[in-house]
């Protein structure tokens, strides 16, 4: 569970909700037909842009990103991979057969190896299921991008709606008000939905996509030594480059360290 992201819609709402409760009556800011003007068109205009499947994807991804996003440190994956290293060293091949791996990618890459599978295969096979991980972050990120873009732009439209209608009927007091109503409201609605959900979806979207590249890549250049039979302590040398500066040398004194 990602709380970062709970905590930030929560507050952001918090702070909206308190703002209308201070100054007036929170019954006056609900308006059925400015949502369905900002929803209903941000929708609209990203499914002209996009195939519905990738959008329904798109939705339950970054969902899931949002909400259930699990940090996987590179420095433990180096562990792992150094770990496995000498489980095979010890045991050969089939000793990955009882490995339990919680990463899923590591995980296809250690079965690969278990099974005798040539080197070449196993490089594309993972290079090609990492790309397309990222292109569908990728997607992922440019649907919300859209909806972030689309929702304050339906926003002004029913802006300008509300006043046309408030325009129009000068004359009847009692339809200044409704109007009005349309007119301020959607663009309220359109500048929540893009700047607390949608961009920070998206934005998270892409955090994600270069945190899997840095360690999907870091994982099948660790497969790959593995399968060449190199000791654990060069993997970990060798995959230390991965890291930030900061945080090499720390790896490298805690594995030369004595158990």
């Amino acid at each position: 569970m990602d709380i970062a992201t709970i905590l930030g819609i929560v507050f952001g709402i918090g702070v909206v909700l308190a703002a209308i409760f201070v100054g007036g009556d929170f019954v006056l800011f609900v308006d059925i037909p400015s949502m369905l003007i900002v929803v209903g068109g941000a929708m609209a205009a990203t499914i002209i842009r996009y195939p519905i499947t990738g959008i329904l994807s798109a939705l339950v991804l970054g969902g899931k990103v949002a909400f259930t996003h699990k940090k996987i440190e590179p420095r433990a994956l180096i562990e792992e991979i150094a770990n496995l290293a000498d489980l095979v060293r010890k045991n050969g091949p089939l000793g990955l057969e009882n490995a339990e791996v919680d990463d899923e990618f590591l995980a296809k890459g250690m079965q690969y190896i278990a099974d005798g599978y040539d080197p070449e295969f196993i490089r594309e096979s993972l290079e090609r299921e990492r790309d397309r991980n990222l292109e569908r972050l990728d997607e992922g990120q440019n649907i919300f991008k859209a909806i972030g873009a689309s929702a304050p732009a339906f926003g002004m439209i029913g802006t300008l709606v509300g006043l046309v209608q408030m325009l129009a009927n000068m004359d009847d007091p009692s339809s200044i008000g409704p109007s009005m109503a349309i007119a301020l409201l959607t663009t309220l609605y359109g500048a929540l939905i893009a700047n607390l959900i949608a961009l920070p979806i998206a934005d998270k979207l892409a955090l994600k996509a270069r945190v899997e590249e840095v360690n999907q890549t870091l994982v099948i250049d660790g497969i790959m030594q593995i399968r060449d039979s190199k000791s654990p302590a060069l993997i970990r040398e060798m995959l230390v480059s991965y890291l930030p500066e900061k945080h090499r040398a720390e790896m490298i004194e805690a594995a030369a360290a004595p158990a």
